[in-house]
């Protein structure tokens, strides 16, 4: 068996948050219509229920990401200063995102503010990837 070592558990933490932050995101999106037929109340519900789930993951997140970058070794490739910058500004553009979706008054705040949060994060993830090649 190979050794499981901080590295590992900084990784594994770190991918679990993100599958937590951006897979819930689209699930509770994709059930919406469903939620909707269930009552007025519904997708408000189960949104606020996930949301406690999300935010811890999405500090959980932040933390692993700072640790990741603090494991960095600081071997420069080419495009990596560009590449961690914009997807550190897409973490912070989903998490503001988010938080705009949570306290819209409005549909159009509210489909904005999901949207926003989703793509931002959508994003962030593809960077990631990027990065760990």
């Amino acid at each position: 068996m190979l050794p499981i070592d901080a590295t590992s558990v900084r990784l594994f933490l770190h991918v679990l948050a993100a599958t937590v932050w951006i897979g819930g995101q689209i699930v509770l999106g994709a059930l919406v219509p469903t939620l909707r037929s269930l009552g007025v109340d519904a997708p408000r519900l189960a949104a606020r229920q996930f949301g406690r789930l999300a935010w811890t993951a999405f500090v959980l997140l932040v933390v692993t990401g700072f640790w990741n970058l603090a494991e960095y070794d600081g071997k420069h490739r080419s495009g990596f200063a560009a590449t961690i910058s914009l997807k550190l500004v897409c973490v912070v553009l989903s998490g503001v995102a988010a938080y705009i979706h949570t306290r819209a008054k409005s549909r159009t705040w509210l489909a904005l503010g999901g949207a926003g949060a989703s793509g931002f994060a959508l994003l962030a993830l593809f960077l990631g990837v990027v990065l760990s090649q």
